[in-house]
């Protein structure tokens, strides 16, 4: 048996295939990896994506971090390459939290997600979201499989800043 071919992507990419032994791999932490595939045709691809939408998707060239750009671009390339739309499914793995005391861009990311397959009517049928810990992601677009490793557990503490004290030094004078 031959050894898989592999791709990866990074934030911003996508990539789709039927191609039978490739391997599409990305690594997450609160970005969402999406896997949309049609089991029937053998088609599938996958997404990495920042953050699930913003202002900046419609004006700049920064659009392909968001994933309501990256979804759109995933659905459309399937169905370009002969996908069905009643036969889409998906896997969804990432949206962890790993930051204390900033906003939880893992929670807003896998909501998206949960919600733009609903409004898609794409059934979501496996993956692994949430928790704390970044995941490496395995999918194979031809069959639909998708397996994951975590990564070790690391958790960012942002301490709230306090402004410094200041220290009088001489005299000043306002006009």
């Amino acid at each position: 048996m031959a050894p898989d071919l592999v791709r990866n992507i990074v934030l911003g990419e996508l990539h789709v295939s039927d191609e039978p032994g490739l391997v599409i791999c990305t690594t997450v932490g609160s970005c969402v990896a999406a896997c949309l595939f049609d089991p029937v045709r053998g088609l599938g691809g996958m997404n990495h994506f920042l953050l699930p939408d913003g202002a900046a998707a419609a004006r700049d060239d920064g659009a392909q971090r968001y994933g309501v750009h990256l979804m759109e671009l995933l659905i459309n390339s399937l169905l370009s390459r002969g996908a069905s739309r009643t036969h889409l499914q998906a896997k969804a793995f990432g949206g962890a939290s790993l930051t204390r005391g900033l906003t939880n861009a893992g929670a807003s990311n896998v909501e998206f997600v949960e919600w733009f397959l609903r409004v898609e009517s794409i059934p979501l049928v496996g993956g692994s979201v949430r928790g704390t810990q970044g995941r490496r992601v395995q999918f194979w677009p031809n069959s639909g499989r998708a397996r994951q490793m975590l990564c070790a557990p690391i958790e960012v503490v942002v301490p709230r800043s306090q402004p410094p004290a200041v220290q009088p030094h001489g005299e000043l004078e306002l006009f």
